[in-house]
């Protein structure tokens, strides 16, 4: 028997903390009685409908790394008709993506049906590096480097201290390149970063999340994590 919640993230229908917000609207069932209480404890051998949808069995946790080209949207589908990041991952398992990229920001992706691992890694209290670079319009002084890295006002909350470093200088475009070290993952939280200073992004990458980086997977790939990835991920919290 396990917690009601862990079995709907188990599924890779959602993560964890949805699955809760999900029991508590009364949206989950078992055995065809609406559950509310989050204590509450099932079995996979239990019907278990969620948004009127029943988990049939408990599927077998796959892990992709992405690197994410321009123009793809970081959701599981888009009423658009746009491609997203799923799309451009080959399997029938029903996967998601760990956070969001901007539309036009490039790099690297997890997506994964493992529910737990995600709501971990997107938590800001586990504070996973995430490893930006920017091609920013103006030169950045090492002065608002500073302001960066200290933290600053956007929408109405102060970020929280990063790490930043200026990687190249080019004063014929007046533009320059800065690697920055966050752990939040906020609404187009970099760009708003640079633009409450005063500079505009005008590309953006991530380069790397905790210790796995794009080496050897081209824009538009993909490969799956090993075990020992998978596990060394855990180990971090």
């Amino acid at each position: 028997m396990e917690r009601l919640q862990k079995i709907i993230a188990n599924s890779g229908y959602c993560s964890r903390r949805k699955a809760e917000e999900l029991i508590k609207k009364g949206l989950v069932k078992v055995n065809g009685q609406v559950i509310i209480e989050l204590g509450t404890k099932a079995s996979l051998n239990d019907y278990i409908e969620v948004e009127g949808k029943s988990i049939i069995k408990k599927e077998d946790k796959v892990y992709y790394l992405l690197n994410k080209p321009r123009g793809i949207i970081t959701s599981t589908s888009d009423d658009k008709g746009r491609k997203t990041v799923v799309d451009l991952i080959n399997t029938t398992t029903r996967i998601y993506p760990v956070g969001r990229l901007d539309y036009d920001t490039t790099g690297l992706v997890l997506l994964t049906n493992d529910g737990e691992l995600a709501n971990l890694l997107m938590h800001p209290s586990n504070k996973i590096d995430k490893v930006y670079v920017a091609k920013v319009k103006g030169i950045i002084s090492k002065e608002d480097l500073k302001r960066l890295e200290s933290g600053v006002l956007i929408d109405g909350r102060r970020t929280s201290k990063c790490r930043g470093k200026i990687l190249k200088i080019d004063k014929k475009s007046n533009t320059c390149i800065v690697k920055l070290v966050i752990h939040e993952g906020r609404y187009h939280q970099v760009k708003k970063m640079f633009e409450s200073i005063g500079y505009s992004v005008l590309k953006l990458k991530r380069e790397s999340m905790a210790f796995l980086t794009l080496d050897g997977v081209k824009s538009g790939d993909y490969r799956e994590l090993s075990i020992k990835e998978v596990k060394s991920l855990y180990s971090l919290f």
